[in-house]
């Protein structure tokens, strides 16, 4: 046998083996962060469970500038839509499914480039005695093969958790009145 030959079996082996470990990761993924903000949550709520306000601090819309948006539906509330395209964050939609005013609003999360997902994202807020508010920004969804394999080399959690901190870190600037 060539040595050609036993680095190609290798190689294979190799890849059946990377393709096997992905299968075994989990079917769905979840990403999460908080953050206290010394503001009530009177004040906290109106930035997130409305999707204009929400995008004054979203980390994602100031990643790009040129980023085109679009609201439709209701201006506020179950139904709010906010349809985006941007040659940096890609293309998607974000509509609020549900809401507990002052307390969680929840959102189905579409995404189309660069690649579809279909995820659900929940804001909720935690009034603490002293005052402040710990908001905690959730992402979860299912997760194909193709993101399995990908999470073998790309860690989604650390990836879209650093946006997450940015992001709540803008809302705690707008909320604390420092923005």
């Amino acid at each position: 046998m060539s040595n050609v030959s036993i680095v190609l079996i290798c190689l294979g082996a190799a890849l059946v083996l990377l393709l096997a470990y992905a299968a075994t990761r989990p079917d769905e993924f979840r990403v999460e962060r908080r953050l206290r903000i010394a503001a009530p949550a009177d004040k906290v709520w109106p930035l997130v469970g409305e999707l204009r306000a929400f995008n004054r601090w979203n980390p994602y819309e100031r990643k790009d500038p040129l980023i085109q948006g679009a609201y439709t539906g209701a201006a506020s509330g179950v139904g709010s839509r906010c349809d985006w395209d941007s040659k940096e964050v890609g293309s998607g939609s974000l509509e609020i499914t549900g809401q507990q005013p002052g307390r969680a609003v929840q959102m189905k999360l579409d995404f189309v480039k660069p690649f579809e997902a279909h995820n659900q994202a929940e804001f909720a807020l935690q009034p603490m005695a002293d005052g402040a508010t710990e908001v905690r920004w959730t992402m979860h969804g299912p997760a194909n093969f193709i993101s399995k394999l990908m999470g073998v080399f790309i860690d989604m959690d650390k990836m879209v958790g650093r946006d997450f901190e940015a992001g709540l870190q803008n809302l705690r600037q707008l909320a604390e009145g420092k923005a």
